[in-house]
C-alpha cells in the first residue's frame, strides 16, 4: 500500500481546516466548500485504504521523530481490521455532519470558524484511529478535547454555552491527567510508545505495573468516553449547536476512549482488577444514563444520556473481554446515534424547542417533518437493540461476550487468556446490560410517543407551526439559539444525510455477519448472538417498549379525562401562521402537563432521575464549593498580603526618595555649609 493514503486521511481535513480559518473573512463564499469537499476526500480514502488493507491484514510504519533519551517518539501509523472500520465511520458521520451543518447554520456569521473546528476535529481524530505511537496518539486526543471546547462554546453568547464548554474541558482535562501518566509509565515499562511494541510487552509479559497502568489509563477513558464518575459533562453539553452533538457524541471523541482500550487490549487483560473497575464503572453508568434518559424533558438531553449508556455498553465488553464486540457496538452506535442527532436538529427546527413536552402539544408536527419522523423511529428501534436493525446485532454481541465472561470462557479471540477475565466481572456486565436492554426500549418508546403521537398532535390535522417554546419546570434544559428559520421547510442538505445513515442504521449488522466479513476484519472471533442472550434481550427490550406505551396510554387516558385549560390559557401564544414562533424561553409560570409515561414507570425516582441522582450537586458540593474557596484565599493573601509587602517596599522607596529630594536644594552655599559642618564634626571627633 501506498503510505501517502493513510497519510492524507487525517492531513486534508486538517488543510482544509487552515484554508477555511485563512479565508473566512475575506471569501466567506469558500467556506462552504472547503469544509466539505477535503473531510468526504478524506473519508473515501480512509474506505480505500481500507479496502487495499483487507480482512486480517496489519501494516506498520514508523520514522523517528525525535530522541528522548529513552523511549523514541515516532511518527507511526498502525492499520488493521480495527482502524480501517473505525476510520470509514468517522469519515461518514464528518461529511455528513459538515452538509447538514451548510444548511443549519446559514445564517450564523461564526460559521468559517465552526467549519474549521469541525474539520481540525476531524482531522485529529483520524490521527488517533491511524496512530501507532501511544505519543503521537495523545497529540490528537488533546486536540479534540480543546476543538470540543470551542465546538460547545460556539454559542459563548449564552451563559448555557460557556459554562458547559468549560465543564467539558475541565472534568475531561480531570481525566486526562492520570492517563498521561498512564502513557509514561507504559512506554517505560514497555520500553518503547511504538503500539506494536507495546502490545508484545504485554504479550511477552514484559510489563512492571500492568494495573496500575491500566487504572490510569481507565482515568482518562472515563472522561474522554464519558463514563461513571467523569459522565456529567457530556448532558451540558448539549448547548452546542447540534450538528456538533452528532460528531463528538456519537462517532468520534465520546467514541476514543473505548477505541484506546480495544487497541491496549492485551494490557488490560494482564490485570482482573482493573476489568472489575472498568466493568463496575460500566454498570454503573448503565443503568444510571438509563434511568435519567427516561426522565428528561430536553430531547438532546435525553439523546445524551442514552450516548453515556450506550459507552457503558462498550465499555462493559471491554470488561468481558470482547474487543470485538465493542467496537462492533461503536461502529453501530455511532451511525444510528449521529442520525437521532441530526434527525433531533430537524424537530427542534420545526418545533423551535427542545422541549418533547412542548412537541407534544404542536399539532402534525410528524406530518411538519416526515423525514425525521421516519428515520428517527428507525434509529430508535436500532437504538432499542429489536431486530433486524444494526443495534440488536451489536447489542447482543455485548451480552453474548458478557455471557461467555460469566461462564469462565472469555472471548480474549486470542489477545489473552480467558481465566484472565474474572467471572465477577462479566456478571456485573450481564445482569447490568440485561436491566438496561429494558430501560433502554422504555426511554426510547417514550421519546417516540411523546414527541410525535400526543393526543394534541396526533389528532389534529396538518396546521401551522404551534408556538410553545416553553418546557416542563423542573425540567434541566439546555437550548440553543435557533440558526434557522422554522417558517421554511428543511432544505435538503439537512435530509439526505438523515436517509445516508439510516442505511448502515438498518443494514450494518446483517450484512456485517451474513458473510462474516465483520469478524474476519477484526479479530476473527464469531459475533453472532447466542439463543439464550438474542431471546432474553430482544425480550426485555420488547417489554420496556411495551410498559412504556402501557404508561403512555394510561397517562394519555387520565390527560384526556381530565383535560387541562387551553394553551392559551396557560400562556402559550398562539401559532402565527407559518410564521416564526417565540423565542425559547425559560422555565414557564405554570408546570407543564403532559402525557409523560416517564412519571409512570419511574415513580419516586422520577425527580432525582431528571436531575441526574443530584451528582452535579454532590460535586459542586465536596470540589467546586472548597476548590472555589481556596481559590478566594489565594487571591485574598495575593492582593491584600502578597502585594501589600510589595507595595510597602515600593512605598518606601519612594518616602525616601523623598527625603533625599529636599537636601538637593541646587544652592551652592547649602552645599559648602554643609560641608564645613561635617569637616568641623569630624575634627571634633578626631580631637575628642
Amino acid at each position: 500500500m501506498n503510505l501517502a493514503l493513510p497519510a492524507l486521511v487525517p492531513a486534508l481535513p486538517a488543510l482544509g481546516a487552515a484554508a477555511t480559518l485563512a479565508t473566512g473573512r475575506k471569501a466567506p463564499g469558500l467556506a462552504r466548500p472547503l469544509a466539505i469537499v477535503p473531510v468526504a476526500v478524506s473519508a473515501v480514502l480512509a474506505l480505500v485504504v481500507a479496502l487495499q488493507l483487507g480482512t486480517g491484514q496489519s501494516l506498520d510504519a514508523a520514522t523517528r521523530l525525535t530522541p528522548t533519551g529513552g523511549p523514541d517518539i515516532a511518527l507511526a501509523v498502525h492499520l488493521d481490521g480495527f482502524s480501517s472500520l473505525i476510520s470509514v465511520l468517522v469519515g461518514l458521520v464528518a461529511t455528513c455532519v459538515q452538509v447538514y451543518s451548510t444548511a443549519y447554520l446559514k445564517e450564523d456569521r461564526r460559521y468559517p470558524s465552526y467549519a474549521a473546528l469541525v474539520s481540525l476535529f476531524t482531522a485529529a481524530m483520524f490521527l488517533v484511529v491511524y496512530s501507532g505511537d501511544l505519543v503521537v496518539l495523545l497529540v490528537g486526543w488533546e486536540v479534540m478535547g480543546v476543538c470540543s471546547y470551542f465546538l460547545i462554546g460556539h454559542h459563548w453568547e449564552t451563559a448555557d454555552a460557556r459554562s458547559a464548554s468549560l465543564k467539558a474541558f475541565l472534568v475531561t482535562k480531570l481525566g486526562d491527567v492520570p492517563f498521561l501518566f498512564g502513557i509514561f509509565l507504559l512506554g517505560a515499562d514497555a520500553g518503547s510508545f511504538r503500539i506494536p511494541d507495546v502490545l508484545a510487552a504485554a504479550g511477552d509479559g514484559r510489563l512492571g505495573h500492568p494495573t496500575l497502568i491500566a487504572l490510569l489509563l481507565l482515568a482518562g477513558v472515563a472522561g474522554k468516553s464519558a463514563q461513571f464518575p467523569l459522565h456529567t459533562w457530556l448532558p451540558d453539553a448539549m448547548a452546542g449547536p447540534t450538528p456538533v452533538s452528532a460528531l463528538i457524541h456519537a462517532a468520534t471523541m465520546v467514541a476514543a476512549g473505548i477505541y484506546l482500550v480495544a487497541r491496549l487490549m492485551p494490557v488490560f487483560l494482564l490485570s482482573g482488577a482493573a476489568l472489575v473497575v472498568l466493568a463496575v464503572m460500566a454498570a454503573v453508568t448503565m443503568i444510571g444514563s438509563a434511568l435519567c434518559a427516561l426522565a428528561q424533558d430536553d430531547l438532546k438531553r435525553v439523546l445524551a444520556y442514552s450516548t453515556v449508556g450506550q459507552l457503558g455498553y462498550m465499555a462493559g465488553a471491554l470488561a468481558s473481554g470482547d474487543r470485538e464486540a465493542s467496537v462492533f457496538h461503536l461502529v453501530s452506535h455511532g451511525a444510528f446515534k449521529a442520525l437521532l442527532f441530526l434527525a433531533a436538529g430537524v424537530v427542534i427546527h420545526a418545533a423551535h424547542t427542545n422541549s418533547i413536552s412542548a412537541m407534544s402539544r404542536i399539532p402534525g408536527l410528524r406530518k411538519r417533518v416526515p423525514d425525521a419522523y421516519w428515520t428517527m423511529g428507525i434509529a430508535l428501534v436500532a437504538l432499542a437493540g429489536l431486530p433486524p436493525f444494526s443495534g440488536f446485532f451489536s447489542k447482543e454481541a455485548v451480552l453474548t461476550a458478557a455471557e461467555h465472561a460469566a461462564n469462565g470462557d472469555a472471548l480474549t479471540n486470542g489477545l489473552g487468556p480467558a481465566s484472565g477475565v474474572p467471572q465477577a466481572a462479566g456478571w456485573i456486565v450481564l445482569i447490568s446490560a440485561a436491566l438496561t436492554a429494558l430501560l433502554t426500549g422504555a426511554y426510547a418508546a417514550r421519546l417516540f410517543l411523546v414527541a410525535f403521537h400526543s393526543p394534541a398532535g396526533a389528532a389534529a390535522p396538518l396546521a401551522p407551526v404551534a408556538g410553545p417554546a416553553d418546557h416542563e419546570a423542573d425540567a434541566p434544559y439546555s437550548p440553543e439559539p435557533d440558526e434557522a428559520d422554522p417558517a421554511t421547510a428543511e432544505p435538503p442538505a439537512m435530509r439526505w444525510p438523515l436517509w445516508v445513515l439510516a442505511v448502515p442504521t438498518m443494514g450494518f449488522g446483517v450484512a456485517g455477519l451474513r458473510s462474516d466479513w465483520l469478524p474476519a476484519l477484526l479479530d476473527g472471533g464469531s459475533l453472532r448472538p447466542s439463543g439464550v442472550t438474542a431471546v432474553t434481550g430482544t425480550g426485555l427490550a420488547v417489554v420496556g417498549v411495551l410498559a412504556a406505551y402501557g404508561a403512555w396510554r394510561s397517562a394519555t387516558a387520565r390527560l384526556t379525562t381530565g383535560r387541562p385549560a387551553p394553551a392559551a390559557a396557560m400562556g402559550v401564544p398562539p401559532a402565527d401562521g407559518w410564521g416564526r414562533v417565540p423565542e425559547q424561553a425559560g422555565a414557564p409560570a405554570a408546570e407543564v402537563v403532559v402525557a409523560d409515561p416517564g412519571r409512570t414507570l419511574l415513580g419516586p425516582l422520577f425527580g432525582p432521575a431528571r436531575h441526574g441522582f443530584g451528582v452535579d450537586r454532590l460535586y459542586h458540593a465536596l470540589f467546586v464549593r472548597p476548590v472555589g474557596a481556596a481559590a478566594r484565599l489565594v487571591r485574598f493573601l495575593d492582593r491584600e498580603v502578597v502585594e501589600g509587602y510589595v507595595q510597602g517596599s515600593g512605598i518606601g522607596a519612594n518616602l525616601l526618595g523623598r527625603a533625599v529630594r529636599l537636601a538637593q536644594t541646587g544652592n551652592a552655599q547649602t552645599y559648602l555649609s554643609a560641608l564645613l559642618a561635617g569637616v568641623v564634626l569630624l575634627a571634633v571627633l578626631v580631637a575628642v
